[in-house]
């Protein structure tokens, strides 16, 4: 089974380099100790009766942790009536290359956002293609990089109790406001990559909670976990120590771009965004942060908050409790000159 992730395309001297990658896995069988093991953690840790145990959504979210990394297999790609080698599986079951599409293809087979692709095993003729995305993103313009959990999806990450049910047991729920907030800067241009500690195995869930949410389709940046790193999903938010690497790499790949970056209070966006403007301030228009519910007291949040703004050579630091405080926000128009 291949799980496609994802990704962005960046316009060459040519065309379009653009990035595709996935995951290779099989399902662990039913009788497996490891299965059955992970299982039973889970209702223990969760408090689940047999009820939420075989409920549809526990079944579907539970799967995608359950499943057998496979290491070696070579991955081909097509898109329209081109046939791409895509490399071979690592060790972690990933793979990743980088496709050089011309401009007249991707008029041909692509749309003005994204060039949709199918992933096949090279040797499992058998195998169900799998789909997959790259999205389209100029030079020059705009971009939001946003984190997801209590960013634009309720999870409640400062209650690992209420982190794992809000993953593994309830449908997901979007912050209210937030779609119709996103939508709007969609409206006047902007492009969006997600960059959160959800691991990659929750990537087509997620994917179908933004649809389904109405929030607009983008690159995902995910973190790799295996059940083996911690206790069953216990540890899925982590320090975010990736996270700046991962948006400096973006914001490497279109250094004509300016960025927004939006996250929550609730762990190291506030401190990982204003080492990101820091570090490279002609490129992030802005930082916009939710404040959610924490153990702290709410004024030594706020004053957290406000150290980090004062620190920042010149881009915007904004809070904001409801997204009706960003009705009148659009960090998304082109700054002069």
């Amino acid at each position: 089974m291949i799980v496609c992730f994802p990704t962005y395309a960046r316009r060459g001297p040519t065309g379009w380099k653009a990035t595709v990658a996935g995951m290779v896995t099989q399902p662990l069988p039913e009788w497996s100790r490891r299965r059955v093991w992970a299982v039973a953690v889970l209702k223990r840790l969760l408090e689940l009766d047999e009820a939420q145990l075989e409920s549809d959504v526990f079944r579907r979210r539970a799967e995608v942790f359950l499943f057998q990394r496979l290491a070696g297999r070579r991955v081909t790609i097509r898109v329209g009536d081109r046939t791409i080698d895509a490399g071979v599986s690592d060790r972690s079951g990933h793979f990743e290359t980088h496709v050089e599409l011309a401009d007249d293809f991707v008029g041909a087979w692509g749309g003005p956002l994204r060039v949709d692709y199918e992933a096949t095993l090279a040797d499992d003729e058998a195998e169900t293609p799998a789909a997959g995305a790259v999205h389209l993103v100029d030079e020059t313009g705009l971009s939001v990089i946003s984190d997801i959990d209590d960013t634009v999806k309720f999870t409640n990450v400062a209650d690992r109790r209420e982190l794992l049910r809000n993953t593994l047991v309830r449908e997901f729920v979007a912050v209210e406001g937030m779609p119709e907030v996103y939508r709007r800067w969609q409206d006047l241009g902007a492009a969006f990559h997600y960059v959160s500690s959800s691991p990659w195995q929750l990537s087509a869930c997620l994917c179908q909670f933004l649809g389904a949410a109405g929030l607009p389709a983008g690159s995902m940046h995910l973190k790799l976990f295996r059940l083996k790193d911690s206790t069953p999903l216990g540890r899925l938010p982590s320090r975010k120590r990736s996270k700046r690497r991962k948006i400096e790499q973006i914001l490497a790949d279109f250094p004509a771009r300016r960025f927004v970056l939006v996250g929550d209070s609730g762990e190291r966006d506030p401190e990982v965004y204003a080492e990101v403007a820091r570090r490279r301030p002609a490129q992030v228009a802005g930082i916009v942060i939710r404040e959610v519910p924490a153990k702290a007291a709410p004024d030594k949040v706020r004053a957290r908050l406000l150290r980090l703004a004062r620190r920042l050579p010149s881009s915007p630091f904004t809070v904001f409790r409801s997204p009706d405080e960003l009705a009148d926000l659009e960090p998304v128009r082109p700054s002069p000159g």
